[in-house]
């Protein structure tokens, strides 16, 4: 007897642990019938940048037409921004489908892929869908062990994918560590450095990753407009790297991979100073506020410069996060990305921190649910 059609599928697709999306607040809302606030997806409390809202408005009368496929006009007003040529610049459908066309052109079933335990599960995912080995090294101190990586690089590794910050625990390394980082790093040896929370990091010894794709490094930099821009659902993200590598992973990309409303809205928001800075604003005192409410909580948490909180429950986080649902506040428990005593708050406004303080004040006290 033949084999069902799925189980000719590959084995190392089959055994990929699939992304799982936040909990939409509309189907919580829906459920439990209950007004909600989610702090579960890492998204701008503020939403979208006001240009860029207008902007989608107004390209939403021709959507009869394809998008630019290449995107000139973003591209050109991101490398005017960056101080890069437009070549060496790649639009993606967010970040996240770059990182899959980063893994599929550099890695076989006979190479491996570097990343660390306990980051975005997309890393796993696209690298092991190419067949390629994953080889994972620990975090320390909730941060990416740049030294331990260096140590693991073998002659069949072809890709390290590395975020900075990292998530979900909100921890960074510095230029300097990473540069460092770097000289080791054999030649045929392709580095993607995500930075999707770079806007909200104000520390001055963050990140030098441009000019370091200028000098010629094997990096790839990763960036999106779904954070402090607000643009989450019109999903769109960039790649910088050589124009000769970006050449040949566009060969990979889809047609029409952006819409021409996602690509406008973009771009009007490049120049939406003012939402920029209310939403650095916002997050800053947001992360002084629930970083004092935690304290005073008696509850454990990650120091963070990006805009969510690791917090350490130091029990199984599970029953928790389903507590706080009941009180209508949606968190992303975190066993499934490598911290099963965690969950993953994102910074939202004052009021919706509050609530989040609140909820998880009355669950402490009330111990684990009672069922």
């Amino acid at each position: 007897m033949a084999k069902p059609i799925h189980e000719l599928i590959p084995g190392f697709i089959r055994e990929i642990n699939p992304y799982v999306p936040g909990k939409p607040i509309e189907e919580v809302e829906r459920e439990l019938k209950i007004r909600a606030v989610k702090l579960a997806s890492n998204e701008n409390p503020l939403g979208p940048s006001p240009l860029a809202v207008a902007a989608a408005q107004k390209a939403l009368a021709d959507t009869h037409r394809y998008p630019d496929g290449g995107g000139y006009y973003l591209r050109e007003k991101l490398a005017a921004r960056l101080g890069v040529a437009m070549e060496n610049i790649l639009l993606g459908f967010g970040s996240s489908e770059l990182i899959d066309l980063c893994a599929r052109a550099m890695l076989r079933p006979d190479s491996e892929g570097l990343t660390s335990q306990g980051s975005f599960p997309l890393f796993y995912i696209s690298m092991r869908a190419t067949g390629a080995e994953l080889v994972e090294v620990p975090l320390q101190d909730y941060t990416f062990d740049l030294d331990a990586l260096a140590g693991a690089i073998t002659p069949r590794t072809r890709l390290i994918i590395l975020a900075n910050p990292n998530n979900p625990t909100g921890t960074m390394f510095t230029a300097s560590a990473f540069t460092a980082f770097l000289d080791r790093v054999p030649d045929d040896v392709l580095v993607v450095l995500d930075e999707a929370y770079f806007d909200y990091v104000e520390r001055a010894d963050y990140s030098r990753s441009i000019p370091l794709v200028l000098e010629g490094r094997n990096l790839v930099v990763l960036r999106t407009f779904s954070k402090i821009y607000g643009l989450a659902g019109l999903r769109m993200g960039y790649a910088i790297g050589s124009a000769a590598l970006l050449a040949e992973i566009n060969k990979m990309r889809l047609p029409f991979n952006t819409s021409g409303v996602a690509q406008a809205a973009a771009l009007a928001a490049l120049d939406d100073a003012e939402h920029v800075r209310r939403s650095m604003e916002s997050n800053r005192a947001g992360l002084k506020q629930l970083g004092q409410g935690l304290a005073a909580l008696g509850v454990r948490y990650v120091p963070s410069v990006g805009n969510f909180l690791l917090v350490e429950l130091g029990a199984d986080a599970g029953p928790a996060a389903d507590d706080l649902l009941k009180l209508g506040v949606i968190v992303r428990p975190m066993r499934w990305m490598g911290f099963p005593d965690a969950i993953r708050v994102t910074v939202g406004t004052r009021e919706e921190n509050q609530k989040f303080l609140g909820a998880l004040a009355q669950v402490r006290s009330a111990g684990v649910t009672k069922r």
